[in-house]
């Protein structure tokens, strides 16, 4: 928690760039002063933030995926949420060739199985059909990468994802990411996994994962994780 997901929750690399294209501007100590409350670290971080960072480090280790541009450089305000799938970026098929990836995590403390935040209009399940079946979703996701692809080191990358894309829009694979602290449990997921594979186009790859912390974890896990990174003075 104090490494690979604290880095992706506090955007250590976004902060790194920013430093290095403003590398000579800050020459004063009132300078460098303002630029290190521009990049302080939030003072505020709500739980289902750490089950995305956990979610995101799990399927780049796992699944070989890259997401390049985190959504919360496109926040107007901390603490926004904005829309489209939690996760967008670029993963690799069996062939070794660049996809379009797309995921949606959901992080849950109740002790039912499945939790509530399997159903609904903004349930895991809807969303997921909703990305499987849209292509206007999909198109949305495409289009908000390409605005961000032009002077960037994965911009290859995503030429080659849109390439496939544009043959078929369907050919992408999918996450949905189940973030929970209770017992392991198959009643989680594997309804949800019958129903979103039934017309599932050509081409399009669906995943379910349930990665369980240890039995209450999550609760204030945000708030923890602010502390952990004052004691740690990173950044």
């Amino acid at each position: 928690m104090d490494g690979r997901v604290a880095a992706v929750l506090f955007d250590d690399q976004g902060k790194a760039d920013i430093e290095a294209i403003l590398a000579g501007l800050t020459e004063t100590e009132f300078e460098q002063a303002g630029l290190r409350r521009v990049l302080q670290n939030p003072d505020h971080v709500e739980d289902w933030r750490v089950g995305e960072a956990i979610a995101e480090v799990y399927l780049t280790d796992h699944r070989s995926c890259t997401f390049p541009w985190p959504d919360g450089r496109d926040e107007r305000k901390s603490g926004s949420s904005l829309p489209g799938a939690d996760l967008v970026g670029f993963g690799i098929d069996g062939q070794g060739d660049c996809c379009f990836v797309f995921g949606e995590v959901k992080t849950s403390r109740e002790r039912l199985h499945p939790p509530g935040t399997m159903y609904g209009p903004t349930g895991l399940k809807q969303q997921l059909e909703d990305l499987r079946d849209s292509n206007a979703i999909r198109d949305g996701l495409v289009t908000y990468l390409a605005h961000r692809a032009g002077p960037a080191s994965w911009q290859v990358q995503f030429q080659q994802a849109m390439k496939r894309y544009l043959g078929n829009p369907s050919d992408v694979q999918l996450h949905g990411v189940l973030v929970r602290d209770v017992e392991p449990h198959r009643d989680d997921l594997r309804a949800r996994l019958r129903s979103l594979g039934t017309g599932c186009p050509e081409g399009t790859r669906i995943e379910l994962l349930a990665l369980y912390l240890p039995q209450e974890r999550l609760e204030g896990i945000g708030r923890e994780m602010v502390t952990r990174r004052r004691q740690g003075g990173n950044r």
